[in-house]
C-alpha cells in the first residue's frame, strides 16, 4: 500500500483550496449574445420592368402635352405621330410596372413585406402564394392606401388624356375657319401605314427618368418618392390595380428580381385591357383610312387616339371617367356683326 508523505497530502489540500477561493472570486461567464436577426434581401424590381415604366410614363407625359392649337396640316400629323406611338401590350405592361412603383411609395404596405422578407421561409411562402394567387397582395397590410396610390395616379393621368382629347376633338370643328384645314392630307396611304408601323414600335424611357423611377422602385427605404398623395380605395379592384400591387408586393420581399422575370411579365399581361387599347388602335386606322381633309385627320386624333386610350386608362384602374363639359349656350349675334358660319361635321365615323 502507498504512503502518501504528509507534506505532499497538505499541499494538495491547499492547491484545492486555494482553486475554490480563486472561483468564488471569479466573474460568472455570460451565456452567449443571440444573433441579429438576418437582414431581409433588398427591395428589387427587375430593370427591364422599370425601363418599361419610364416609357409608359413618358408617352402619357407627350400625349397629354399635344395642344389643340393646330396652325397648319404638318402640325396635326406631327402629333398624330406622337400619340400613335405605342404598342399596346407593351403599354399595358408598362402601366402595371409602373403602378407598383406607386405602390411602392406607401409605407404601410412596404413595412409589413419587409417584415415577412426577414423571416426566408416566410418570404418563399408568400412568394408562392402571390405568384399563383395575386388576390393574396390585395389582403396585406396597407393594400388599401397602396390601391389608393394606384387609382388616383394611373386613373387620373388617363383621365387627363380624356381631357384634352375632347379639346383636341372639338378643334375639328373650330379648325374649319381655316382654309388650309379643308386641303386634302397628302400622302394619306402613307400616313396610316405610319401609324400601323409606330403601332408595333417599342417605346423607350428617358434616362433620367429611369434613373428617377429606379430609386423611387426601392419604396420606404432609399426610395426617392414620387410626391404622390392619396386616400385609401376600399376593395373590390380592377385586375390592373391587383396586378400592380402584386408586383410590388414580390418587389418588397426581394422576390422582384431578373431571377423571377417571367413570371412578372406574365403577372403585367392583362388580355381584358389589351383589347381595350387594341380596338382603340383599331378605330383609328380606320377613322385614317377613310379621312381625307386635314380638319378630319383631327377628329381621328382627338377620339380614337387620346380619348379611347385614357378612356382604357380610366376603365382599367375603376377610376371615374372625368364628366362632360356643359354645351356653351349659342351666341346670338348682332345685327350689324355677320354671324359665323356653321362648322361643318367632320365626315368620319366614331
Amino acid at each position: 500500500m502507498k504512503v502518501f508523505h504528509p507534506s505532499r497530502v497538505a499541499s494538495a489540500m491547499a492547491a484545492i483550496a486555494l482553486s475554490a477561493a480563486l472561483a468564488a472570486c471569479s466573474t460568472p461567464v455570460p451565456p452567449p449574445a443571440p444573433r441579429a436577426p438576418a437582414a431581409p434581401p433588398p427591395i428589387t424590381l427587375a430593370p427591364s420592368l422599370i425601363d418599361e415604366a419610364s416609357a409608359w410614363r413618358g408617352y402619357m407625359t407627350r400625349a397629354n402635352a399635344i395642344s389643340p392649337d393646330f396652325k397648319n396640316g404638318e402640325d396635326i400629323q406631327t402629333s398624330l405621330r406622337t400619340a400613335a406611338a405605342y404598342e399596346p401590350k407593351q403599354f399595358l405592361r408598362g402601366a402595371v410596372a409602373y403602378a407598383a412603383i406607386v405602390a411602392l411609395q406607401d409605407p404601410a404596405f412596404v413595412a409589413n413585406l419587409r417584415k415577412v422578407a426577414a423571416d426566408p421561409a416566410a418570404r418563399i411562402a408568400l412568394r408562392d402564394q402571390l405568384i399563383s394567387n395575386p388576390n393574396m397582395a390585395t389582403v396585406q397590410p396597407g393594400a388599401e392606401s397602396a390601391a389608393g396610390l394606384i387609382l388616383t395616379t394611373l386613373g387620373g393621368e388617363g383621365a387627363r388624356l380624356v381631357i384634352n382629347g375632347r379639346a383636341v376633338k372639338q378643334a375639328a370643328y373650330a379648325v374649319q375657319r381655316s382654309s388650309w384645314s379643308k386641303a386634302s392630307v397628302p400622302d394619306r396611304d402613307g400616313r396610316l401605314a405610319g401609324a400601323k408601323t409606330l403601332s408595333t414600335t417599342p417605346m423607350f424611357g428617358d434616362a433620367a427618368d429611369v434613373a428617377m423611377l429606379r430609386q423611387a422602385s426601392f419604396g420606404g427605404e432609399a426610395g426617392a418618392p414620387l410626391g404622390l398623395t392619396a386616400g385609401s380605395a376600399p376593395p373590390p379592384w380592377s385586375p390592373i390595380v391587383v396586378r400592380g400591387l402584386t408586383l410590388a408586393a414580390l418587389a418588397a420581399l426581394g422576390e422582384g428580381g431578373d431571377s423571377n422575370l417571367a413570371t412578372l411579365t406574365t403577372l403585367s399581361a392583362e388580355p381584358n385591357a389589351a383589347y381595350c387599347l387594341s380596338m382603340a388602335k383599331l378605330n383609328l386606322y380606320q377613322c385614317l383610312a377613310v379621312s381625307k381633309p386635314h380638319y378630319e385627320d383631327v377628329f381621328c386624333l382627338g377620339q380614337h387616339i387620346l380619348i379611347d386610350t385614357g378612356a382604357c386608362m380610366v376603365k382599367w384602374t375603376g377610376a371615374e371617367m372625368p364628366a362632360e363639359p356643359e354645351p356653351e349656350p349659342p351666341a346670338v349675334a348682332k345685327k350689324t356683326v355677320a354671324s359665323t358660319p356653321t362648322a361643318k361635321k367632320p365626315a368620319v365615323r366614331r
